[in-house]
């Protein structure tokens, strides 16, 4: 996927746990885990705001654009 989630470079820059955001967040840890590892298909603008709010980030550092390799031949 071209869009990379990193959630978990936030996390670690804040010295906090996976379970702590999930709570400030208002989401299950399970529904924060899909979202870190790339699995969901959508994230809501009012979720992205909370996590946003608990990481004292931005957007941007969370998301990240990543353009995929196009195989030549």
């Amino acid at each position: 996927m071209s869009i990379v989630i990193n959630i978990d470079v936030m996390l670690a820059r804040r010295k906090m746990s996976s379970g702590e955001l999930a709570e400030k967040v208002g989401i299950t840890p399970a529904n924060l885990s899909i979202l870190k590892c790339g699995k969901a298909k959508a994230i809501r603008i009012t979720t992205m705001e909370a996590i946003c709010r608990a990481l004292d980030c931005q957007p941007g550092d969370i998301l990240e654009y990543r353009p995929e390799e196009v195989p030549s031949g």
